[in-house]
């Protein structure tokens, strides 16, 4: 488990807040702007960081990170380049951990024991793959014990109280659960069904745990850091980075992390 992520954690509860976390796409709106708006979502208030790893079917995701992810591959930026990019940003400073977000695929290119050994020298701090079940993550999960890494896994509404249990017993830093069925977007987050949702997964595991998908607002974050232990914010940074132009992505993205954060 990434020491990062483990004193984070252990110092939120002790505080009793809820942490901000907040995605990005790496090669999004450019490779040239990916280190300040990296800079940016720290500076805004973003405890961790998903960093998108971009591929060419993103099928978890919606029209927003999809764009976002055809933009990055199409500037040819892969997933030795997303090293390059947190190595960058920890030089200018970045202290916050990194989770590198995405698909399979990538690391299957690049063998999962030189991609956990590269995050560990570049200082990323685990990883949550999306199309990777616990039965088909043996390797790589050994990979990431070996190097530091966290690996998270992602439980849905759907998902059975069994499967809830051996998701967890694979996850080493917290459980990130997925608020409503479908793709990642915009959307009002399901506050309703969410306590008995979390409270299964709490039944099962004592790990901290983060609600993504259908969070935009500072009254969505409000909402969930209620029931959780962290909030994840992702296609409406991208939505941010969209309004406020390649130019000016960085300060856009800090003044609405500032903003949705309540930082």
């Amino acid at each position: 488990m990434s020491s990062r992520l483990r004193e984070l954690f252990a110092t939120s509860h002790a505080e009793g807040r809820a942490l901000f976390v907040a995605y990005t796409t790496a090669g999004y709106p450019s490779r040239e702007q990916t280190v300040p708006v990296l800079l940016a979502l720290e500076a805004g208030g973003a405890d961790v960081i998903e960093l998108g790893m971009p591929f060419t079917d993103p099928m978890a995701d919606g029209a927003t990170i999809q764009h976002a992810n055809q933009v990055a591959v199409e500037q040819g930026v892969s997933l030795r380049e997303c090293f390059s990019l947190v190595r960058a940003a920890r030089a200018q400073g970045l202290k916050v951990p990194v989770l590198f977000m995405g698909y399979y695929n990538p690391i299957l290119s690049l063998g999962d024991e030189a991609t956990a050994a590269e995050a560990q020298a570049s200082g990323v701090d685990g990883f949550i793959v999306v199309d990777l079940p616990p039965e088909e993550a043996g390797d790589f999960l050994a990979a990431c014990r070996a190097h530091d890494q966290s690996f998270v896994p992602l439980v849905a509404p759907t998902t059975a109280d069994a499967r809830i249990k051996k998701l967890a017993a694979v996850a080493d830093a917290f459980l990130y659960c997925v608020s409503v069925t479908g793709t990642t977007g915009s959307r009002a987050v399901a506050t309703d069904t969410l306590p008995a949702f979390l409270a299964r997964i709490r039944a099962q595991t004592e790990l901290p745990l983060a609600v993504g998908f259908g969070i935009s607002t500072r009254e969505h974050v409000e909402r969930v850091s209620k029931l959780a232990d962290a909030a994840v914010v992702g296609s409406a940074i991208i939505a941010a980075i969209d309004a406020a132009g390649p130019e000016g992505a960085a300060q856009g993205v800090r003044e609405y992390v500032e903003d949705v954060s309540g930082r």
